[in-house]
This record gives structure tokens, C-alpha cells and sequence, in this order.
């Protein structure tokens, strides 16, 4: 059986809007959650690189969307896809409704960049039920595309005991959950990642 891996990848750009985005030719996987879920973390880990995906101290400081060339080898072939860090959502010292946090230029980019193939939604395990996930999760569920699709990982899982864990596998059983210091579940996202772009496959 052959292991599904990332070979290469780099940071490309940053870009504030859709407007000075990269362009759209090349399949894209986006990477959202709460500020804090651990997005940069996800993306060093998934792709075995310490620094690649720079993360702040600051929940919500970075505002930028960042794009990464990702090269992954699967039966001795090289396949390259995107993927794109959007600013984390829902930090705010007062209520706002999802599309004042989230600023207006990421509303458009994810409703209207049509390189995108794949919403990896991550959400801390500890705090499954959030609301502003679930805001979320609907919203894209109001716009998404036929050749799109997404899915819900849950990151920090061990922080949870085994007890915890099992609830939150009943409660989202489609889930994926992710460990960055165990590396448990990453190769899961990998095969969700290629599927989505590449067709599916026979592990």
C-alpha cells in the first residue's frame, strides 16, 4: 500500500482580498476556524515543516490570507494543489454577527474563488459545540458548490480523555480528529485532501 505524503511545500503569498489573490488555475484547500484553533500548527504538521505557516500569540492579529504549493507523492506520481490560511474568526470583545468579524473581503473570497475544492473546518475539540462553529458551518452550507466539499476536524484531541474523546466521536461522527503532537489523523486528512481534488482512491 502506498503511504500518501507531502514531498515539498512553500509559502507563496499573502494577499488581503480575492482582488490580489494568486490566480485561480490551481486547486485550492482552504484551512478556517476560530482564532486560536490552531490553523498554522494543522498546516506545519500536515506538511512536516516547523515553520512554515507562521502563527501570532495574539488571537486575531493575523488578517492576511496566505498561500502554500503543496506537492504530495502517491504511487510513485507528484501531485500539487493549494492551500490557503484564512484569518482566523470570532475573536472580538463584543457580539458581532459572523460577517462583521469575519471581514468582508473573506466572505467574497470564499464565495467566489472557484479554485476551491475543499473547506477543512477546524474546531477545538475541547469547545465542540461553539456557536460561532456552527454559524459557520451553515453559512457555507448556504454557497457551497457541487464540486466542493467539507469537513470538520477537531484539533487538540488530546487534550480530551478517553471518555471525552468517545462523546465527541458520537456526537460528530463524520469527524476527523487531529493530534499535532501525537500526529494521530493527519494521514486521514491527507487521503480527504486528495480525494477532494484527485478522485478517490483505493488505499
Amino acid at each position: 500500500m502506498s503511504q500518501l505524503r507531502v514531498i515539498d511545500a512553500r509559502f507563496v503569498k499573502s494577499a488581503q482580498s480575492i482582488r490580489d489573490s494568486l490566480d485561480d488555475t490551481m486547486s485550492e484547500v482552504v484551512f478556517l476556524g476560530r482564532s486560536n484553533v490552531g490553523k498554522s500548527s494543522t498546516i506545519n504538521a500536515l506538511t512536516e515543516r516547523k515553520a512554515l505557516a507562521k502563527s501570532s500569540s495574539t488571537p486575531g492579529k493575523t488578517q492576511l490570507i496566505n498561500f502554500f504549493e503543496i506537492k504530495y507523492r502517491w504511487s510513485e506520481e507528484d501531485y500539487t494543489l493549494r492551500y490557503v490560511d484564512l484569518p482566523g474568526f470570532g475573536y472580538a470583545k463584543v457580539s458581532k454577527t459572523l460577517k462583521e468579524v469575519w471581514q468582508k473581503n473573506l466572505v467574497e473570497f470564499i464565495q467566489n474563488r472557484i479554485s476551491i475544492r475543499l473547506f477543512i473546518h477546524l474546531r477545538d475539540a475541547r469547545h465542540p459545540q461553539a456557536q460561532i462553529d456552527e454559524d459557520v458551518k451553515n453559512y457555507i452550507s448556504e454557497f457551497i458548490r457541487p464540486d466542493q466539499r467539507y469537513v470538520t476536524v477537531f484539533t487538540k484531541i488530546d487534550k480530551l480523555n478517553q471518555k471525552e474523546r468517545a462523546k465527541l466521536k458520537r456526537e460528530f461522527p463524520g469527524a476527523i480528529t487531529l493530534s499535532n503532537t501525537k500526529r494521530s489523523g493527519a494521514q486521514s486528512v491527507h487521503r480527504d485532501i486528495f480525494e477532494s481534488i484527485f478522485g478517490e482512491r483505493e488505499w
